[in-house]
């Protein structure tokens, strides 16, 4: 697991930044209907955000996190992973996930994501850039997600998510394996403490990726676990504070400016 129900983004909101957004219905071009959650910029940078969450799917933590990205100037929009099985309605907290992790396909995942970078781009006119970012079985997703070409994303951002072997949902391959098909800047943001990512396969992929010629940036938290950026994992908030640093630069790094 990586975040709890009640867990929270270690981002305190900015006070009195007035934010549009909304639970919204999406469709992939298989025919899969799925729940995903818009913000929208008040003051648009021109980055756009598509978030993946961890085994869970979408809930609370992710609406909360796509808020605290409008809030700094990014458009998010968060989808969820189990439209084809568990329906596009809002879940509690007992929602029954291993059945639903068990039927999700990574060509389903790359239909579902797809839509959703359709959507950032088709209602954000201002959008010059788009990232992805995911967090655990996301932030796999998250690394994967630039090796295709045809979302033409800027960027993408992996929280712990793992480089190489296998993968328990989804069947994708291994990030470290397909390193040279990425074409675009890859943030890698890891827990030095965490026991499901080994230092060596961290390493594998900088190498791979340095081998590739990625430009890439692929940062260890010394002593952090997994799921270190949580609020609760207060402890850990210096550690997390730098993350959220790191991934705002990241975006503003690799969206363009505007043309004179």
């Amino acid at each position: 697991m990586c975040f709890d129900a009640d867990s929270h983004p270690p981002i305190a909101p900015l006070v009195g930044a007035a934010v549009d957004h909304e639970d919204i219905e999406l469709a992939a071009a298989d025919g899969n209907r799925f729940a995903a959650f818009h913000a929208r910029a008040s003051a648009p940078s021109g980055a756009a955000m598509l978030i993946l969450p961890d085994v869970r799917g979408l809930y609370r933590f992710y609406e909360e996190l796509a808020l605290r990205f409008a809030e700094a100037g990014v458009d998010a929009l968060a989808i969820d992973y189990f439209g084809r099985t568990a329906g596009v309605g809002k879940r509690d907290n007992d929602f029954d996930k291993q059945p639903h992790l068990d039927q999700v396909s990574w060509e389903g995942v790359i239909a579902d994501a797809t839509a959703g970078v359709e959507r950032l781009r088709k209602r954000g006119r201002h959008v010059r850039a788009v990232f992805s970012v995911g967090f655990c079985m996301g932030g796999r997703f998250s690394f994967l997600m630039g090796t295709r070409d045809e979302l033409e994303l800027s960027g993408v951002v992996g929280f712990y998510g793992p480089p190489l072997g296998p993968i328990r949902y989804g069947g994708s391959p291994a990030p470290a394996e397909v390193a040279d098909r990425i074409g675009c800047s890859v943030l890698g943001l890891f827990g030095g403490a965490d026991s499901g990512i080994p230092p060596e396969s961290i390493e594998e992929f900088r190498a791979r990726l340095t081998q590739a010629g990625v430009d890439h940036d692929l940062v260890v938290f010394p002593g952090a676990p997994h799921s270190f950026f949580d609020k609760k994992q207060a402890e850990f908030s210096a550690d997390s504070e730098d993350a959220w640093r790191r991934v705002l630069e990241f975006v503003t790094r690799h969206t363009p400016a505007v043309s004179a």
